[in-house]
């Protein structure tokens, strides 16, 4: 017998010993006096054993079937052996109309050794902030490098943009590292979709602003795009400040990688066009109401042709008396009707545009140039987040030229010893 059943054992007793009342009993037991007269009536007949349950030993109405178990547990050694029970239990019931509990389907795969269960983790505590109430008000941004493709293609960099208010994604893109390109080309595809938010969170990678003590108050080129746009800079002083895009990044890390893998995706070109049908599923899941049905965008003010010269790396040059000026071993000539006296030693801005496009903008106005000289470009400088990428790149180079042979002049070829050298 259970707990239970010895408990009520006891009060059935108690009654035929009038010792207690039905009324009494029901309240004890929590039952109705009817069932207190169906107990009684079943002591009466069968004693002790007749308050044992009579489902006992027995299969359940409601017990799925195992051709049901079995099915699911083929389905998810086929097709999701890694997923998690929640995950899998998603893709089951939506793409193979099984029907069952997250839970139940937990304990088919514990017992089946193809999860294990996690010991709970002590949570650090991090006083929590309140979200935002509108959309738009506080945009949180970070960038995400991982093996997205698994091993069908190399490790890249997911820039991910989640609003704060609701932890809508409201902009992905891959690129093959965390760089300012990377996040100029999401917020460009933002503001196009969306307007102007009122402020940016980020980390204080040197992105996003200039780290060095000697240097503070001197902006990076997407600080000062955000100038531009009028678009306010938060950066945070620790991970777990921007928490909902790091916790973000986690779930994009697990859910994402198999979505992937599960559409046969293997490239960055590929993945990109997948990644608006995957944020309208993400947001319908993970997404929550806003406090306020205010919408805290702006319109973008400039337009397309300016968005993107604000978007793009600005240089500042001096023109010299010829109105010419120099930028990665390439000369710019400045083309005018007149002499151009008056451009003389001034200052320009050249904008380069990731796509190769340059423009010249001397106080707000495009002027017209000609290239005169252009030699090779300059050695680019990376860092810890690029030389993987650079590294790639130059074995990919030297792959396709490991069999040209150097020409006989060139300076690899000569030899100290046979350097002509001035007559003394």
């Amino acid at each position: 017998m259970s707990h239970q059943e010895i408990d009520r054992l006891k009060i059935v007793q108690q009654i035929e010993a009038r010792q207690i009342t039905q009324q009494d009993a029901a309240s004890q037991l929590q039952l109705t006096v009817r069932q207190v007269r169906r107990l009684v009536r079943r002591y009466k007949d069968n004693g002790a054993e007749g308050l044992i349950s009579k489902h006992r030993g027995k299969v359940a109405n409601n017990r799925i079937p195992d051709k049901v178990r079995n099915k699911a547990l083929e389905l998810i050694r086929a097709t999701y052996p890694d997923f998690s029970p929640t995950f899998a239990h998603e893709k089951l019931t939506e793409l193979h109309e099984l029907s069952f509990s997250v839970e139940t389907l937990r304990r088919w795969m514990i017992d089946a050794e193809i999860w294990q269960s996690k010991a709970v983790k002590r949570a650090r505590i991090h006083p929590s902030r309140p979200r935002r109430s509108q959309r738009g008000e506080l945009i949180q941004i970070d960038g995400s490098p991982h093996a997205w493709f698994e091993e069908r293609g190399e490790p890249c960099t997911l820039i991910v943009f989640i609003d704060d208010a609701t932890s809508d994604l409201v902009g992905l893109h891959f690129a093959p590292t965390e760089t300012t390109k990377a996040y100029m080309e999401t917020l460009a595809n933002y503001l196009n979709q969306f307007g102007r938010p009122v402020s940016l969170y980020s980390d204080k990678h040197s992105i996003f602003r200039i780290n060095h003590a000697n240097c503070e108050g001197e902006l990076t080129q997407f600080s000062r795009a955000l100038k531009t746009l009028d678009i306010e800079p938060i950066h945070a002083n620790t991970p777990q400040a921007k928490g909902r895009v790091e916790r973000a990044n986690k779930t994009l890390q697990d859910r994402l990688v198999k979505e992937l893998r599960l559409q046969n995706i293997s490239t960055i070109e590929e993945a990109n066009q997948y990644l608006p049908t995957y944020m309208k599923q993400y947001n319908r899941k993970f997404g929550i109401k806003p406090r306020s049905s205010t919408d805290a965008h702006r319109k973008v003010l400039h337009s397309k042709t300016e968005v993107k010269q604000i978007l793009s790396i600005h240089h500042q040059r001096k023109l010299t008396k010829n109105l010419s000026c120099q930028l990665n071993n390439i000369e710019y000539q400045i083309i005018t009707k007149t002499k151009g006296y008056r451009l003389r030693q001034s200052y320009v801005t050249l904008c380069e545009e990731f796509n190769g496009k340059m423009t010249i903008l001397q106080k707000g106005s495009t002027l017209k140039f000609r290239t005169l000289n252009q030699g090779d470009a300059p050695i680019p400088i990376v860092d810890e987040k690029t030389i993987q990428h650079t590294v790639e790149q130059a074995k990919l180079k030297q792959e396709k030229s490991k069999n040209n042979k150097p020409k006989v002049d060139h300076p690899w070829k000569r030899s100290y010893k046979n350097t002509e050298r001035p007559a003394a």
